[in-house]
């Protein structure tokens, strides 16, 4: 999806993770589908400029170092300044290291503790926080998570109490 082809916009790069799950019926489990991210910022009607794209569609615990890899390049590649990447919360701390160090980026990590999909889901608060981060943080790679900003070595998942917190 592309919202914008003009310059300062914000490239958004989507992997899977529990923001794009869905689930069929009780004998199925849940399965990563199709992005959210487009679908809730036109709901929101955004005004700035965006572009979407899919690099993964996969389950956080299922992803590789080359994965990571793969989403490095893709973020240093991208000629966007600011980059917002939806991502699994069960390793979005081990990504968010690996994109340290991208000169001239700033670069905002965000997910969700359950499907967008679901009523009550923290999805769209999640989605809509990190969009404002990356537009407003300075150069780095912060993960936007429960109305918090943190830097990757200073956080980590509660996963008790389904919140990210600083250590």
């Amino acid at each position: 999806m592309t919202r914008t082809s003009e310059p300062g916009f914000v490239q958004i790069f989507t992997t899977g993770g529990t923001i794009d799950k869905i689930y069929y019926d009780a004998k199925d489990d849940y399965a990563v589908g199709e992005p959210q991210i487009g679908r809730l910022l036109e709901e929101a009607r955004v005004n700035f400029p965006y572009r979407v794209r899919v690099l993964l569609q996969k389950d956080s615990l299922e992803m590789t170092a080359d994965d990571r890899r793969l989403i490095r390049e893709a973020v240093a590649a991208s000629p966007a300044r600011r980059v917002l990447i939806t991502h699994g919360t069960d390793t979005m701390v081990e990504t968010a290291r690996e994109l340290g160090g991208i000169p001239g980026k700033t670069i905002v990590l965000v997910g969700a503790m359950q499907p967008a999909r679901f009523l009550g889901s923290d999805a769209e608060f999640n989605i809509g926080f990190a969009a404002a981060a990356v537009q407003l943080l300075p150069e780095g790679v912060y993960i936007a998570m429960n109305g918090q900003v943190f830097e990757p070595d200073r956080v980590r998942k509660n996963v008790a109490a389904r919140r990210f917190e600083a250590l």
